[in-house]
């Protein structure tokens, strides 16, 4: 998908079809064209709603009003709409609500992106994506001129954001037959060696020699050996510096806790937080971001066998606090447990955020479509929040509460893996992650529990069923403020 920017008027542009926004059911504004058309047709104009002119080779959509959340979903509805059809080029203006302000645009451009995504790796016919070239005017609107520089930058970052998130999709729909943790150290590898990421895989040797027990155990039962994976990007002069932790589950069958059979099914999501690492990476690297990011992802998977870990077990983690497994169905956190260790050891980070598909309690709590966020500090809670409304991500606060982290207490060792209650088991989950974070590091961290957006049984908004890319955009919104304002 080519995207050009041009001065020219919308009417003057030559394309195969065009496609009209319709702001606050507003059908007197100048680029509205058929209006007795879509009186006749009902169209009402709300929010994504679409109507289609064949005949005119116009598509609408509406928006309830302009803003980047609006405008991101509207096009990739409208897009999605267009994926069969054989038009190959589209014009569309320019909709901002302020001459300086591109976050708008950018979101436009994220819209068209996000929204013609489609996973056909494993489909023998693959469908052929029509829109090959977009044009979008910076015709006057609005009684203000926009300018070339500042739009061309925002269409940059904008394609970057959308390609990373995509990207990240593809890791997470790939099957666990072929992504497993070698595989994700490869992506890694391969990330690093064209850019200036740098990379380092720990293999099992050092993982023995780091003391990384916890993890592991969860990874001993697989014919596929663990890794841990550190990308890292390193400005010059950063303004700060940022650590970023992911589960890498390639594939989770729960262990001798073993998962019923149709839970089983779409189980390869559980590296998501691993491959949203991966993509934030590849995309700050590409904006060049004026701030120090550190990527950390315990990549392994969680199988049966005579070698598995058990219930009953109680293992030293390389924090040196003891465990006592009670589910080994619980095991992203015994694998975030010693990741979070090694990467404070290894950065002294201003910020620590950790993603995980960590607890069907989560989406329980939320519903499908927000990721919950835990941690000691409000303050540094709130640059999640804001960079989700942003993003267009949901996002909400689950607390902390002295009654619930008493359920996680072993009698025969420091902490269990399991709350002995059922009740508050993305908060119990998040609990148990604190105890791994040193005291220095408790106002700087956050954990993002992601296992209700991660991957959707259906498209919504500008999100496909499948992998969703969840917080890749979020997080670069979040870095691209510190590389701004710190």
């Amino acid at each position: 998908m080519n995207f050009e920017l041009t001065i020219s008027p919308i009417a003057d542009i030559k394309a195969d079809i065009e496609l009209i926004i319709v702001v606050d059911k507003n059908f007197k504004h100048k680029f509205v064209k058929d209006k007795k058309l879509l009186k006749r047709a009902g169209f009402k104009a709300g929010q994504d709603e679409t109507l289609l002119l064949i005949e005119k080779n116009r598509l609408y959509v509406g928006i309830d009003s302009i803003s980047s959340s609006n405008i991101r979903v509207a096009i990739a509805t409208a897009v999605r709409e267009l994926l069969s059809k054989k038009y190959k080029t589209l014009k569309i203006a320019s909709y901002m609500n302020s001459p300086k302000c591109t976050a708008v645009f950018r979101a436009m451009v994220e819209g068209f992106i996000l929204g013609s995504y489609t996973f056909e790796t494993y489909k023998s016919k693959k469908s052929k994506k029509s829109i090959k070239d977009i044009f979008i005017s910076l015709e006057e609107y609005n009684g203000y001129t926009l300018n070339m520089e500042a739009c061309t930058k925002a269409l940059h970052n904008g394609e970057i954001r959308a390609n990373a998130t995509n990207f990240t999709r593809d890791i997470v729909n790939t099957t666990p037959d072929d992504c497993y943790p070698v595989v994700m150290a490869d992506i890694a590898t391969s990330l690093a060696e064209n850019s200036n990421l740098e990379c380092k895989i720990l293999k099992p040797k050092e993982l023995k020699k780091e003391k990384m027990n916890a993890l592991l155990a969860v990874a001993r039962a697989s014919r596929h050996k663990p890794r841990v994976i550190h990308l890292s990007h390193k400005p010059k002069n950063p303004k700060a510096v940022v650590t970023l932790v992911g589960k890498g589950l390639t594939y989770d069958s729960g262990g001798l806790s073993l998962k019923p059979g149709n839970s089983m099914v779409t189980m390869k999501l559980d590296k998501s937080g691993g491959c949203t690492v991966l993509g934030v990476m590849k995309a700050v690297n590409e904006m060049n971001l004026d701030v120090e990011v550190h990527g950390f992802i315990g990549a392994v998977e969680n199988m049966i066998g005579g070698d598995a870990y058990k219930p009953d077990d109680v293992l030293v983690s390389k924090k040196g606090t003891t465990i006592e497994v009670r589910n080994t169905d619980a095991e992203g956190r015994l694998v975030l447990a010693d990741t979070l260790t090694y990467a404070q050891q290894e950065v002294d980070a201003d910020y620590i955020f950790d993603y995980a598909t960590l607890t069907g309690a989560s989406m329980i709590a939320v519903g499908q479509y927000t990721t919950t966020i835990m941690g000691n500090s409000d303050e540094t809670k709130d640059l999640i929040i804001k960079a989700g409304k942003s993003s267009g991500e949901l996002v909400t606060k689950l607390d902390f509460n002295p009654y619930l982290r008493k359920l996680l207490k072993s009698s025969i060792a420091d902490i269990c893996n399991i709350s002995s209650s059922p009740y508050g088991g993305a908060i119990t989950a998040g609990l148990f992650l604190d105890e791994f974070i040193e005291k220095r590091n408790k106002d700087k961290w956050v954990h993002l529990d992601i296992a209700a957006p991660a991957f959707l049984e259906h498209s919504w908004g500008e999100n496909p069923s499948g992998g969703s890319g969840v917080g890749v955009r979020m997080t670069l919104t979040l870095l691209e403020k510190l590389a701004k304002n710190a």
